[in-house]
């Protein structure tokens, strides 16, 4: 706190000011802080921060966090930095493409960001500048948000850090419309439901989540047709549209708010939905039983219809990936297929 007040600074969470450093560093990270301070204080839309990082890439802070940054993580200065990193489920990186002379966009998800830091800091550092989107789940009890992030970099070579101020603003309300026109080209044309792009996207969201505690458990279906060949050989191929768009409706009529389903391809579908096995086992028997009572009739003609569903659960994996999940509920789906189908299985394996 001393060090904070020597630059006329009446709080200070910070590291550069009473550390090892140099004066240039110092003073300007103090002048930084003067000016931030000052417009945080006018209630304009903004929120102002200063973060700096190691050129070694062994530690990231925050100088300055304005009012809103930290109440909305419930925290101070000194938190902030691991509270912010945790809760990040998605991160969208800008940068001018010179060959094609755009703007490219680079989406990674927490996880791939949490992998990649390292890499990104040093490139914002060379680069001087910091353009990006943050999809962010600060609590179970909070609604994810959406910040955009613009800010300067400057590099202090003889200290071996830089320094990265600029602006966080809210734009939840943008990212939703945008979202919202992105997901009109990821949605199966026959049945209406979100395809295989939706579904990967949406497991990396839940894989996030449940890594950060912020669920306890989640679980994954693949649900096969069964005998759905015969439908197209028998009734042709008018009637399998009939039957998967059927099939569409049934599911989302099954379903809960809080559940997705979709089309996986061909006659196979998923779904996905928090909680442990034992819930994804309801789930899945829901929909079975469903789709064995409904009705499916083609120009007169009946065709009885049943389901083979295969259940894993994030908690199972001992290597938790998206490619892992799948894997581990299309080998059960199969099982179902061998032991006589119209039924779901479960039961507990390890990868």
């Amino acid at each position: 706190m001393s060090n904070g007040k020597k630059y006329g600074l009446t709080s200070y969470g910070g590291r550069i000011l009473h550390g090892p450093y140099r004066s240039p560093l110092k003073e300007r990270v103090a002048g930084l802080i003067a000016a931030f301070s000052a417009f945080d204080q006018t209630g304009v839309p903004g929120i102002p921060y200063i973060s700096a990082w190691l050129h070694d890439g062994s530690r990231m802070w925050y100088e300055f966090a304005g009012r809103e940054f930290t109440r909305l993580f419930h925290c101070g200065t000194e938190q902030l930095a691991e509270l912010f990193r945790e809760a990040v489920v998605e991160h969208r990186l800008f940068h001018r493409n010179e060959v094609e002379a755009g703007i490219l966009e680079i989406a990674r998800s927490g996880k791939e960001l949490s992998n990649s830091r390292r890499g990104l800091r040093a490139e914002v550092s060379q680069r001087g500048s910091v353009e990006a989107v943050y999809k962010i789940a600060p609590g179970p009890e909070v609604v994810a948000l959406w910040f955009k992030d613009r800010a300067r970099v400057e590099t202090f070579g003889a200290d071996g850090i830089s320094v990265s101020y600029g602006f966080l603003t809210d734009i939840t309300n943008e990212m939703g419309q945008r979202d919202l026109l992105e997901q009109i080209g990821y949605f199966d044309h026959l049945t209406g439901l979100p395809n295989r792009l939706i579904m990967q996207h949406s497991l990396e969201v839940k894989i996030a989540e449940y890594e950060r505690n912020h669920i306890s458990d989640f679980v994954f279906l693949m649900l096969d047709l069964d005998h759905f060949k015969a439908v197209n050989d028998n009734f042709g191929h008018l009637a399998g549209d009939y039957v998967l768009t059927t099939l569409a409706q049934v599911l989302s009529d099954v379903k809960r708010r809080a559940d997705e389903i979709g089309r996986y391809g061909g006659e196979e579908f998923y779904g996905l939905a928090v909680g442990d096995i034992l819930e994804g086992r309801e789930f899945a028997e829901r929909i079975r039983r469903r789709i064995e009572v409904t009705p499916f009739t083609f120009a007169g003609q009946p065709m009885p219809l049943t389901v083979s569903i295969g259940v894993a659960a994030a908690s199972e994996l001992s290597e938790l990936t998206a490619e892992n999940l799948i894997t581990a509920a299309d080998r059960r789906l199969y099982r179902a297929k061998q032991y006589g189908r119209n039924q779901v299985v479960w039961e507990t394996i390890t990868l």
